[in-house]
């Protein structure tokens, strides 16, 4: 399913609260964060624009901003990179969440150090091969805690789901885990991104239900 530039932030990722109902608190699977259910039956596809037809020959991935060295890294050289994966739970703003999933790619923590992040550098704004933007404090992007992945489970990222390759920052709400990635850029501020900009918090906890700003 995807939203045009008519529908609002609110109305295009607004949580079904009370439509599943509440889970009594002695029932409730603890793996779930607040105000989520369990979308065990399949992963909704949520994309802000409309899916692109990017070849894996064609996709970039760069690293810019306070950094010491910019370094850009082809498919083929970001594959050459020790591989890394990540095994846990991802949560969606919309109130989903799915269990047990598996990522395949290369930490975000190897791409960086190859770029060594300035010392004044504290945010990170992740942008897209579409243009999308999303921003994310320096610190929730590093010591193990983002991948840039191409694989889940035992099969090539979907293009729907952000194939070639994504971003996933599994701690936090999935519109974080910026779809079809091209690149990081380092700030020494919070620059708001797509969402951010259009009412959503700009760091979007779901153990904290961050959804929207204020919250």
């Amino acid at each position: 399913m995807t939203y045009d530039e008519r529908t609002t932030a609110r109305e295009a990722f607004e949580p079904t609260r009370g439509f599943t109902g509440r889970a009594r608190a002695a029932d409730r699977d603890p793996r779930l964060p607040p105000g989520q259910y369990d979308a065990r039956d399949g992963w909704p596809v949520l994309s802000a624009e409309v899916t692109p037809h990017l070849a894996a020959a064609d996709w970039t991935f760069r690293v810019d901003g306070l950094v010491a060295a910019a370094r850009t890294w082809s498919w083929d050289e970001a594959h050459a990179l020790p591989g890394s994966e990540y095994r846990g739970d991802i949560h969606c703003v919309t109130s989903w969440s799915k269990f047990g999933v598996r990522f395949g790619g290369v930490s975000l923590d190897t791409f960086l150090a190859a770029a060594r992040p300035l010392p004044t550098a504290t945010h990170v704004v992740a942008y897209s091969h579409t243009g999308y933007t999303t921003s994310l404090p320096l610190a929730d992007v590093t010591g193990g805690k983002a991948w840039i992945v191409w694989e889940y489970g035992d099969a090539p990222l979907p293009a729907e789901h952000g194939g070639p390759a994504r971003l996933i920052v599994p701690h936090l709400y999935f519109w974080k885990s910026a779809k079809w990635i091209a690149g990081l850029r380092l700030l020494d501020r919070d620059e708001p991104g797509f969402w951010e900009q259009n009412g959503y918090h700009h760091r979007g906890d779901p153990w904290a239900e961050e959804r929207y700003a204020g919250d």
